[in-house]
């Protein structure tokens, strides 16, 4: 099956903007991966296929600019979560498309945006977000997540409300979960101990 939205209809974002908390407040993005940044190699397994990238961050903005696309800051305070980076990346796209995936995810499919573009015109959805099994139940991973660049105005108003939790706001629109089989391709270095994980791939 052909991909039935336009690759050059789709941005492609980088969240790179936590705070890395769990990481001993590191700049997670920046972080040593066989070589090159997290960030780093996310944009390079993104950018096949995608159209326009960005990279949303909050520190070290010269750091992640050096990557060769546009860096975003969160338009909300405080470290305000994933939902704070979709909204700096939906008011930077201009394209009909948004695409986020994490910066400490690797590992992530080659195929992972084919497939949810396949998935959310099939159902007629607004956002399709990647879902993996894990002991036999089906865990969303609402980071990976595409959407239409025009949920805007509802991202923004459901933000502006104070409001945080990505599932809330996504169980507003018409969403649809794709199961992918391997639950190791989105692993995330949370941790350092993690992240020396990744460094020894089985």
């Amino acid at each position: 099956m052909s991909l039935l939205i336009a690759r050059a209809d789709i941005t492609g974002l980088v969240l790179a903007g936590g705070r890395g908390s769990r990481m001993g407040g590191v700049d997670k993005g920046l972080q040593n991966h066989l070589g090159l940044p997290l960030a780093q190699h996310a944009l390079q397994r993104l950018a096949p296929q995608v159209g326009p990238l960005l990279i949303n961050a909050n520190r070290n903005l010269d750091a992640y600019a050096a990557m060769g696309v546009p860096v975003c800051a969160d338009v909300l305070p405080d470290y305000a979560g994933p939902l704070a980076g979709f909204m700096a990346g939906l008011e930077h796209c201009t394209t009909p498309w948004l695409v986020t995936v994490p910066c400490d995810s690797p590992l992530f499919p080659i195929d992972l945006i084919t497939r949810l573009a396949e998935a959310l015109t099939e159902a007629d959805a607004d956002i399709a977000m990647a879902a993996t099994l894990e002991d036999g139940v089906l865990q969303v991973q609402p980071v990976f997540c595409l959407m239409k660049a025009s949920l805007k105005a509802s991202l923004a108003a459901f933000t502006q409300g104070g409001q945080r939790k990505i599932d809330r706001w996504t169980a507003l629109h018409r969403c649809v979960d794709v199961r992918f089989d391997d639950a190791h391709a989105f692993f995330n270095a949370n941790t350092l101990a993690e992240l020396q994980q990744l460094q020894s791939p089985s």
